[in-house]
């Protein structure tokens, strides 16, 4: 069961995500809420795998509940929702530490699996966003590779270059010839290497320091 915390200032959003969600026997809306503030307390007290957060509310907006919450629980899984499709909107809710970013657009049916994307610890973000995101960070000049980086076997290097263009665990088992549990290893090792929570963190990891780059792979 994937326990959802929902928190947005309009309470017909978080009636039809209630809704939305109710329909699947594998997830469970533990509580909503209208504010960042209380998004916070009931992360919390209630443990929810995923929080399902706006990021313009009263009294503490998503952004900020976001890094309180993660400052907290580094396990839970926050997914942003909103109206807005601006980069300002998207580089700081990564630098947040949320594992995805939604817009409210997006159609009713692959938000449950949005949550379950989440919850097995990858990484979601719209398509028009991942765009905007590599093109961001291939835009300026490589950082260093950093320590965590430079630690990576070849395999491991391989397998964060087939992330970075977006393939799963199944599909980088294809490309290298080698079982899905195998690869799914080597993820858990290069986030630990990197020090970082999900995909989408190792993801600008590579394309920052230029490991990755759009289309292909650096040499």
């Amino acid at each position: 069961m994937i326990r959802v915390l929902v928190a947005d200032d309009e309470a017909l959003v978080r009636g039809g995500l209630r809704m939305i969600l109710g329909v699947h026997p594998d997830i469970e809306v533990v509580a909503d809420v209208a504010d960042g503030a209380e998004a916070v307390r009931l992360a919390a007290r209630l443990e929810p795998d995923v929080v399902l957060m706006d990021i313009h509310m009263p009294r503490v907006d998503g952004i900020a509940a976001t890094e309180r919450i993660l400052a907290a629980r580094t396990d839970v899984r926050i997914i942003m929702l909103t109206t807005f499709d601006l980069d300002e909107y998207v580089y700081r809710a990564l630098r947040a530490g949320a594992s995805g970013f939604l817009l409210k657009t997006t159609p009713p049916r692959d938000l449950a699996e949005a949550l379950r994307t989440a919850a097995r610890g990858d990484a979601l973000l719209s398509p028009s966003i991942t765009r905007r995101l590599i093109d961001h960070y291939t835009a300026a000049a490589p950082v260093a590779a950093g320590p965590g980086l430079t630690e990576l076997t070849a395999r491991e290097t391989d397998v964060l270059r087939l992330m970075a263009l977006g393939l799963s665990n199944r599909e980088i088992a294809g490309q290298l010839f080698v079982g899905e549990a195998t690869v799914k290893t080597h993820v858990n090792r290069i986030f630990a290497k990197l020090g970082v929570r999900d995909r989408v963190q190792a993801v600008v990891r590579a394309y920052q320091s230029g490991v990755a780059r759009p289309g292909g792979v650096a040499s």
